[in-house]
């Protein structure tokens, strides 16, 4: 196997940093490099060489597609192809030449919000006809069908976006949501709306509510049953939420938007699901149960077409029901239920897949940690055990019966690539390198594997290979050779230390550090950057965006510490956050601080928190918890009142402000804003959609009236990502101003 050996070469291997010691320096040659800036950190081509998107291989396994940036736009995408019988690539779809530039819809904007792909152009998803000879490619807000041959053929050419387009399984029909309605047509004939009209602009077809987008990871609203024979579509209304007025503020004017949005303990969108016939003929509603206060977590259709699976959560997350739907008369029984442990709630997951013999295979954390499991009939067999997790099902080889998924059995910190047979619980083989942190795709018959590899000193890797791991071809060697864009930086790459710290109830914390070339004597200031949510893990071996290699660079220690209630450490290590958001995490990552202010190669006056987020909320109750012990503080779209924030999320964690007050209280940045002392920079995208603005102008008032003094920069038109070739560098050369203002520099 070939492997990356240049940069390997020029840094140390990262290794354990022991409370006190000096941590192990490469030998260097730095002069030759230039100075890594954020202007460059955030322009073309990006720093970590080519970065593929939607790896889909053909229904006849010969084809490779996925979307790959542009070098000199990182952040438009074309689509290409990879023929694996002849081992050539070709571009199948140019953006640029196809594109029309035409303005995105403000739904599919928000769409591309909650998807986490709103700063991304050109070709942002597709999809396999299932003829194995032709896609479905949206672009600019139209659909066009690719074929291999290169005919382009546009489908639709409308002011509107077509949202949620989708190719049916057998390739008959194209449909999306268009107006609030599912729209519907032959592939080559004109799409018609096939679910009715309504004089209601808060009631829509085909599209998932705001929830579901946000924070459910759901962002459709309909699926196709197999055979194109029928759909089950969601109907939403949205009538009894409240609005929330966004003043999306820009540098020219303003646009005001009445967003439906439910805060924690206000009423959700009601949700009702039924199922047609591609026509809208047949049309039946699902039976979802008497209590209408609930979430259509997910929806799929059995592989024969036969039952269609519902999984319904209730309104406290603590309850998940998985039902059979009898789709021609919408009749439901409650197959099985997943049930939380006590003080906690149920993390919703697509690691399940139904398999052809009506048995499934599916994810739980009902022995206290992410594992995978085998429902035949009624019966339970667990696949895989311990105290680690499975962090995603990747694959099902039915022939074979060989389930293939990635984990953290052998380092918490790096995932690996495994199997296991569905004869032999218990049994796993590792089939990746662990030198590596790896994520991982596969067809849908199981048998070919797409694995993205990298370690602190490689950027991500891409590859095919066979169900033993074994690689067929690099899709993206990406060696930092002379050519790579990080090459000129190379000699200046610091390499990255990892240890652990106790928390007061034993558990233990995972931290990364990064150091400039440290001279004896001197005292560096650091960049102490969390986020401290739940779902989200920080610390880890794989390639990290070089924007901390250049924070460094400017003479400061990078610093991240996970601490507890971060994911992929289990039931247990998330339970302290239950009814209790703002409190273990205040206290875990002042741990991180007390620890750094024992290593003599730290200023200990000179520690500098930043977060955005959550982050951005943590930053704010650290500096309210504990004045004097940060020299200073960056809040990024925080948010400051758990009362302003939406329903799925919050109340997972929270409860309602109805029910537990107190940990609404406790967990509020508010009442305590004017007992921050020392510096604090409030960073907010005026045109926040997600922790609306509300949360930045509600402690920007409280502070003023005590007579606070602190930093702000505000973003007109900016959403929750503030982001992008230019404005990336203005914030980040904001926050070292701010800095440098404080007196938090490097030892001269």
């Amino acid at each position: 196997m070939r492997t990356f050996t240049a940069l390997a070469a020029a840094i140390a291997l990262a290794t354990p940093l022991a409370a006190g010691a000096q941590p192990v320096s490469a030998p260097q040659t730095q002069d030759a490099a230039p100075p890594l800036t954020f202007e460059r950190v955030f322009a073309s081509p990006s720093l970590d060489g080519p970065a593929p998107r939607a790896a889909q291989l053909s229904p006849d396994g010969r084809y490779l597609t996925l979307l790959r940036n542009r070098e000199d736009d990182r952040e438009r995408f074309d689509l290409w192809g990879y023929d694996r019988e002849t081992g050539e690539w070709a571009m199948l779809v140019d953006s640029l030449k196809l594109g029309t530039g035409r303005e995105l819809s403000e739904a599919e904007k928000m769409q591309r919000e909650r998807a986490r792909i709103g700063n991304l152009r050109g070709i942002v998803s597709y999809q396999w006809n299932a003829d194995g000879q032709s896609l479905l490619v949206p672009l600019d807000g139209d659909l066009f069908l690719a074929r291999l041959g290169g005919e382009i053929t546009r489908l639709t050419d409308t002011p509107e976006s077509e949202l949620n387009p989708k190719l049916s399984p057998s390739g008959g029909f194209v449909s999306f949501a268009r107006e609030g309605r599912l729209w519907v047509g032959a592939v080559g004939s004109e799409p018609q709306p096939v679910t009715p009209p309504d004089s209601s602009d808060t009631v829509r077809w085909g599209e998932a509510e705001f929830v579901a987008q946000e924070e459910m990871k759901r962002l459709t609203g309909y699926w196709w049953a197999p055979g194109d024979r029928r759909i089950a579509v969601q109907r939403f209304d949205e009538s009894g939420v409240g609005i929330v007025t966004r003043a999306a503020i820009g540098a020219t004017g303003t646009r005001v938007f009445e967003q439906r949005y439910p805060v924690a303990g206000s009423p959700n969108a009601l949700v009702q699901l039924f199922v047609i016939d591609p026509d809208g003929g047949n049309r039946v509603e699902v039976d979802l149960g008497p209590n209408s206060d609930i979430y259509l977590a997910r929806v799929d259709w059995a592989p024969d077409g036969q039952t269609l699976y519902v999984q319904r959560q209730d309104r406290a997350q603590t309850r998940l029901d998985v039902l059979a739907v009898d789709p021609a008369t919408g009749s439901s029984r409650v197959l099985f239920t997943e049930r939380a442990a006590s003080r906690h709630w149920i993390n919703l997951s697509d690691d399940y897949r139904w398999l052809d013999d009506g048995s499934l295979v599916w994810w739980s954390e009902r022995d206290g940690y992410g594992h995978l499991y085998h429902r035949r009939g009624s019966e339970w067999v667990q696949l895989t055990r311990g105290e680690w997790v499975v962090t995603k099902l990747v694959g099902v080889d039915q022939q074979a019966g060989r389930v293939f998924f990635t984990g953290t059995r052998d380092d918490v910190l790096a995932q690996q690539l495994y199997s296991v047979d569905l004869t032999r619980p218990g049994e796993v083989t590792l089939l990746s390198d662990p030198a590596f942190a790896h994520a991982a795709s596969m067809d849908q018959r199981g048998q070919t594997l797409f694995i993205t590899r990298s370690n602190d000193t490689q950027p991500p890797q891409s590859y095919l290979a066979d169900a033993a791991g074994q690689r067929l071809a690099w899709i993206e060697e990406n060696a930092v050779n002379a050519a790579h864009p990080y090459a000129p930086y190379l000699s200046r790459h610091r390499p990255a230390q990892y240890g652990t710290l106790q928390a007061e109830d034993g558990q233990t914390l995972y931290w990364e550090m990064v150091t400039p070339q440290l001279e004896p004597g001197k005292r560096y200031p650091v960049f102490f950057y969390h986020y401290g949510g739940p779902g989200v893990q920080v610390v880890g071996r794989g390639w990290d965006n070089p924007l901390r290699q250049a924070i460094v660079q400017r003479g400061y220690i990078w610093f991240a510490l996970d601490n507890r209630g971060s994911a992929n450490r289990g039931v247990a290590f998330e339970q302290p956050l239950y009814r209790a958001l703002g409190t273990v995490e205040v206290r875990d990552q002042k741990r991180g601080a007390e620890y750094l202010k024992t290593l003599p190669f730290v200023d200990p006056d000179k520690i500098a928190i930043d977060g955005w987020s959550y982050g951005g909320y943590l930053t704010l109750l650290q500096l309210q918890a504990d004045p004097g012990l940060y020299a200073a503080g960056i809040s990024g779209a925080p948010v400051t009142k758990w009362e302003l924030y939406d329903t799925h999320y919050t109340e997972r964690f929270m409860g309602t402000p109805q029910s537990d007050p107190d940990a609404y209280r406790i967990g509020s940045a508010i009442p305590r804003a004017a007992a921050v002392t020392d510096p604090l920079l409030l960073i907010h995208g005026m045109a926040d959609d997600n922790v609306v603005f509300e949360h930045a102008t509600e402690i920007i008032a409280v502070m003023q009236n005590a007579n606070v003094p602190f930093d702000m920069m505000l973003y007109p038109g900016l959403t929750h990502r503030v982001a992008g070739p230019t404005l990336s560098p203005h914030r980040y050369n904001t926050v070292f101003r701010f800095l440098e203002a404080n007196g938090v520099t490097p030892p001269e």
